[in-house]
């Protein structure tokens, strides 16, 4: 009964954070929330790196054409010098550039993260996610992918940076930056799901080796493997749904529950 119980915990877990990564709302608080108010607790190997890699994966079958397109761009362009390929490897050198801001922060500030993961932290930051949702709630930029530029990148890459904060959205943050910064929402949003491509492989490189060693690994191979399974499903086709949100422009409604969560969140605390 126990490990059936596991089994449903981490299953639940793998789901709510398949649903809420690749949406403005931010997996990583709303996994703080779950196992806070439902008085869950993650055991042995690093849970969020493993469903984030499981998010990955939907991005990566959700995005393949995109990703297939760049990557003979950029071959054509480095062997050819053809002027035709040049956006493409431009878009993919911007892409490297900014993961490297996230890529420090993680390495240098991983503690100070990692104590921020309290409740409290969580409500005040998803009302400060709610405010820069709320500000580019009716932005339609015009830039376009062979547009983008090297500040471009520099900023949306400090922003997913920021996003290591619990309760802050990555995709959110990048978003905003993104359309803060003129681009139009088609290209705000591939450019900040591939941004999280590079992210996620390396979490997956850095917690590799503790994740292998781990003496729990046996014993909690189901219920990682069910969190995994129902994390890949559910963020494939919330990324579908909220490709479509964006199209229509329909942001403030992601503002709206921030808002309303991070408020109820705080006021829980003050009361």
């Amino acid at each position: 009964m126990n490990d059936l119980w596991l089994w449903f915990e981490y299953a639940f877990l793998g789901l709510l954070q398949g649903l809420t990564e690749p949406i403005p709302i931010s997996s990583s608080g709303h996994l703080i929330i779950a196992q806070s108010l439902l008085g869950m607790e993650i055991h042995g190997l690093s849970f969020e790196v493993l469903v984030n890699f499981a998010s990955l994966l939907a991005v990566l079958l959700i995005y393949r054409k995109d990703l297939l397109r760049l990557a003979a761009g950029s071959l054509s362009y480095i062997r050819h010098r053809d002027e035709a390929s040049r956006a493409d490897f431009r878009f993919v050198v911007y892409l490297i550039i900014a993961t490297i801001p996230a890529g420090l922060a993680g390495v240098f500030l991983n503690d100070v993260f990692t104590n921020l993961k309290g409740l409290f932290t969580v409500g005040v930051t998803l009302l400060v996610t709610g405010l820069a949702l709320w500000l580019i709630r009716n932005m339609r930029g015009h830039k376009k992918d062979a547009q983008l530029t090297l500040k471009d990148a520099l900023i949306i890459g400090l922003a997913q940076a920021v996003a290591l904060i619990p309760g802050i959205s990555r995709s959110g943050a990048t978003i905003v930056a993104a359309m803060g910064l003129g681009l139009n929402r088609t290209t705000a949003l591939r450019f900040s799901f591939l941004m999280f491509i590079p992210v996620s492989v390396g979490g997956m490189v850095l917690e590799g080796k503790d994740m292998i060693r781990d003496p729990q690994l046996a014993s909690l191979a189901v219920p990682y493997a069910l969190a995994f399974l129902t994390s890949l499903v559910a963020s494939y086709f919330a990324l579908r749904w909220f490709m479509g949100i964006m199209e229509r422009g329909n942001l403030k409604y992601f503002s709206w529950y921030a808002f309303t969560v991070g408020t109820i969140i705080v006021l829980s605390h003050l009361l």
